[in-house]
C-alpha cells in the first residue's frame, strides 16, 4: 500500500478520484466527457455554480465577498495583487521562499516594506510582535509554508487590508474571513489536481484598484463573468466541487480541523520522542500541514538509509525540499490517519535497528 505525503500536487479523496475519471468518460449521463464539454453548457455552470456555494458555506464567507476562479497558478497572484492594489507602498511580511517571490513581483509596482522576516532563524518560526503600518495599501502574509513547515494559527487583526496566500492550507481549519480583504491560493494541495486558483475578495477592494490594468488581471471581470472571462480550467474545478461535496459529507470544517489536528499531534509526538529525529519548525509555529523534521546530528549519516526504508514501507513524497533538506510529511485534508499511523510505525521500527 502506498502512503501519499506529496506536497503537491498532493492526494485527493479516493472518491473524488473515482468520480472525476467516470466524468472523464461520460459526464452526468450525457455521453460526453468532462473535458470535450463546453463551459457555457448548464450542465458546467452548475458544477462552477456549486464550487462557489460550497466554498462559502465551509468557511463561512460573508455576503460582501466574491469567489472566482482563474487559471495561472496562485504564483500569478503574485503580481496580481500589487498590479491592482499596490498605489505607493505595502507592508510585507516574509517567511519563506514564496513570500520572497512576492515581494519581487510587488517590487515592480511600488515601494515594499519588509515589515517583519524569518529569515534570520532559516524562516523556522513566524514573526511576531511586528507593528503594521497605517501608510501602506495592504499587509501581505502567507498562511502556511509549505517548505519550512510553519503556519499562522490566527487571524490577525489588521488596520489595513490584509491579503493572504492560503494555498497550502486552505479549507483545512476554520477562518475568520472578515479579518482579509483577499484570499487566494492554488488548489492543488487539498483541493483539486494544479490548474486553477480561487480568490475570495471584499467588495470594497474592487473599488481600490489603483491602475489601468489589463482585462485578465481585473478582477471585476472574473466575477461579472461567473469566472468565465475566458475559458475555465473545468476539469479541476469540477474536482474542486467534488472534493468540497466530500469535505461537507464528512462534517465540514470543524471535522477537518479535528482530523488534521490529529493526524499532526501524532506525527510531531513521534518527532519528539524518537532519538532519531527532531522537528525543524518552532513548536508554537509547527504546520498541520507540512510536518519537517531532520536527523539528530549524531545520526545525519542515516538520513539515506532512512529515505530508503521508508520507501520499502510504502511512504511517498517525504523527502524534504530541496531548501532544507531532511524529510516532510505532508499531511493535507484527504490524507488519512492510517498512513500517518504507517509513517510513525515505519519511524519507530527504524529507531529499533539502530537507537
Amino acid at each position: 500500500m502506498k502512503h501519499n505525503f506529496n506536497a503537491g500536487p498532493s492526494i485527493l479523496p479516493q472518491e473524488v478520484l473515482e468520480k472525476a475519471a467516470q466524468a472523464i468518460l461520460d459526464f452526468n449521463g450525457s455521453g460526453l466527457s468532462l473535458l470535450s464539454i463546453s463551459h457555457r453548457t448548464k450542465e458546467f455552470e452548475a458544477v462552477m455554480d456549486e464550487a462557489k456555494a460550497l466554498f462559502r458555506e465551509l468557511l463561512e464567507i460573508p455576503d460582501n465577498y466574491q469567489i472566482y476562479f482563474v487559471g495561472g497558478g496562485a504564483s500569478t497572484q503574485f503580481f496580481h495583487v500589487p498590479y491592482n492594489f499596490l498605489g505607493t507602498k505595502a507592508a510585507y511580511v516574509n517567511t519563506g521562499v514564496w513570500t520572497k517571490k512576492a515581494i519581487k513581483e510587488a517590487k515592480l509596482f511600488g515601494e515594499v516594506e519588509v515589515i517583519a522576516s524569518g529569515e534570520e532563524s532559516n524562516f523556522s518560526a513566524i514573526p511576531k510582535g511586528y507593528t503594521i503600518p497605517t501608510d501602506c495599501d495592504y499587509l501581505y502574509t502567507c498562511m502556511n509554508n509549505t517548505i519550512y513547515g510553519t503556519e499562522s494559527h490566527t487571524d490577525i487583526d489588521s488596520p489595513i487590508p490584509h491579503i493572504c496566500d492560503m494555498s497550502s492550507d486552505i479549507l483545512s481549519h476554520p477562518v475568520d474571513v472578515s479579518k482579509y480583504a483577499v484570499i487566494y491560493g492554488g488548489a492543488q494541495k487539498n483541493l483539486a489536481p494544479a490548474g486553477v486558483t480561487f480568490v475570495i475578495i471584499r467588495d470594497d477592494m474592487l473599488e481600490k484598484v489603483v491602475r489601468n490594468v489589463p482585462s485578465m488581471v481585473n478582477p471585476k471581470n472574473h466575477i461579472e463573468n461567473n469566472s468565465m472571462f475566458n475559458t475555465p480550467p473545468v476539469f479541476p474545478i469540477y474536482v474542486l466541487m467534488e472534493t468540497l461535496r466530500w469535505m461537507k459529507g464528512l462534517g465540514g470544517m470543524k471535522e477537518m480541523y479535528r482530523r488534521n489536528c490529529e493526524k499532526a499531534e501524532l506525527l510531531y509526538a513521534e518527532i519528539d520522542r524518537n532519538k532519531l529525529f527532531r522537528g525543524t519548525a518552532a513548536v508554537e509555529d509547527r504546520s498541520r500541514m507540512n510536518i519537517c523534521w531532520v536527523m539528530e546530528p549524531e545520526y545525519e549519516a542515516l538520513a539515506g538509509e532512512f529515505m530508503e526504508f521508508a520507501k520499502s514501507k510504502g511512504m511517498v513524497g517525504i523527502k524534504g525540499h530541496r531548501l532544507v533538506g531532511g524529510f516532510r510529511a505532508s499531511c493535507y485534508n484527504a490524507l488519512s490517519l492510517e498512513s500517518v499511523k504507517a509513517l510513525v510505525e515505519c519511524m519507530q521500527e527504524f529507531e529499533k535497528l539502530h537507537a
